[in-house]
């Protein structure tokens, strides 16, 4: 149980032998747990470089002391906390240089080729170019719809286009965020859509907006946490094209993985719904209430309650704790 920490089943084997009978040595420990001296030997190296070994005096027969779990414990989950946030540091980092490179690139990428990238640089433009991609779509349109409860000038502006699109034959799947289930505006039109001929599925995360067009054209934020910044429209000459292909694979696998609009949750007694689990993630990666918020398309006290709750559940004091006894028990197979 607590690989997490860096001990292997062996070397926590022994450690918790080592507290509970101070005074054995290595071959009372081998024997009390079927091991060979060796491992308990390369198990006390461990320790020792976990701190969690207190080595016996020089030239002393007494066998080395294990240092007591308040110690010891609390001093391994500062670190591997103090790690995870460094980590988070890094992707940040990664991300931010990421997005100026694509932004540069996608600025100085010529017209012609099998890919052509174009800049639109606020909300207006944005609109403007979908509506336009409306007029010409033929086949399908594929949309992720993140953020939750949809305004109400959104709805009004995308009915009389999807209502066009449907009336023509357009197929058209959307997939929400669960959290529109619970904002009757929201729900309705999701149900409109799907009376009218659409398909809509929800999910409780979604990586960021997206729309794609006849599997040909993209329209992608240059700013997946704020679609507000602009947006790129990616357009190849032929289906099947790279960066279009990932996008279709990433809509596809969402998709897969999303529960239709009228389908019920299904819920175990004690597991935890689809929102919980995005949440229980997002709180052992680091994120707070605003960006838990943020990314489930909730309001910031429904996501404290949600925060809030799931530590109580796990019987946590802190949310790097959370995020060790969630794995602990399952619920959360890979921390970051």
């Amino acid at each position: 149980m607590l690989e997490l920490l860096g001990l292997d089943t062996h070397t926590e084997a022994v450690y918790r032998s080592m507290l509970e009978h101070p005074h054995d040595g290595v071959r009372a420990i081998a024997r009390r747990l079927d091991l060979s001296e060796e491992a308990v030997r390369a198990a006390w190296d461990r320790l020792a470089e976990l701190s969690l070994l207190q080595p016996s005096a020089t030239g002393s027969a007494q066998p080395p002391r294990a240092v007591s779990p308040e110690l010891g414990l609390d001093y391994l989950l500062a670190r591997r906390q103090a790690e995870f946030a460094l980590q988070r540091q890094r992707i940040t980092a990664a991300r931010t240089a990421a997005s100026q490179l694509i932004s540069e690139y996608a600025g100085r990428r010529p017209a012609e080729g099998p890919v052509g990238v174009e800049h639109l640089d606020d909300v207006a433009q944005i609109r403007t170019r979908l509506a336009l991609l409306t007029e010409r779509v033929r086949q399908e349109v594929l949309v992720f719809a993140p953020g939750g409860a949809q305004t109400p000038a959104n709805m009004a502006a995308s009915r009389p286009l999807n209502e066009k699109l449907l009336g023509r034959g357009v197929t058209m799947r959307t997939i929400y965020l669960e959290s529109v289930r619970n904002c009757a505006a929201s729900a309705a039109h999701a149900d409109w859509l799907t009376a009218m001929g659409g398909e809509v599925r929800t999910v409780a995360e979604l990586p960021l907006r997206m729309t794609l067009v006849d599997r040909s054209t993209a329209v992608v934020p240059l700013d997946s946490r704020d679609s507000s910044r602009g947006a790129m429209v990616i357009t190849a000459a032929e289906p099947g094209t790279g960066m279009l292909t990932a996008l279709l694979t990433l809509f596809e696998t969402v998709w897969e993985a999303a529960r239709p609009l009228g389908e019920k949750p299904r819920r175990e007694d004690g597991a935890l719904d689809r929102q919980e689990a995005a949440a229980l993630r997002l709180l052992a990666e680091g994120h707070t209430d605003e960006g838990i918020a943020k990314r489930l398309g909730v309001s910031h006290r429904t996501a404290r309650r949600i925060a809030t709750g799931l530590m109580d559940r796990l019987g946590a004091r802190s949310r790097f704790e959370a995020g060790v006894r969630a794995a602990q028990r399952g619920w959360l197979p890979h921390l970051p």
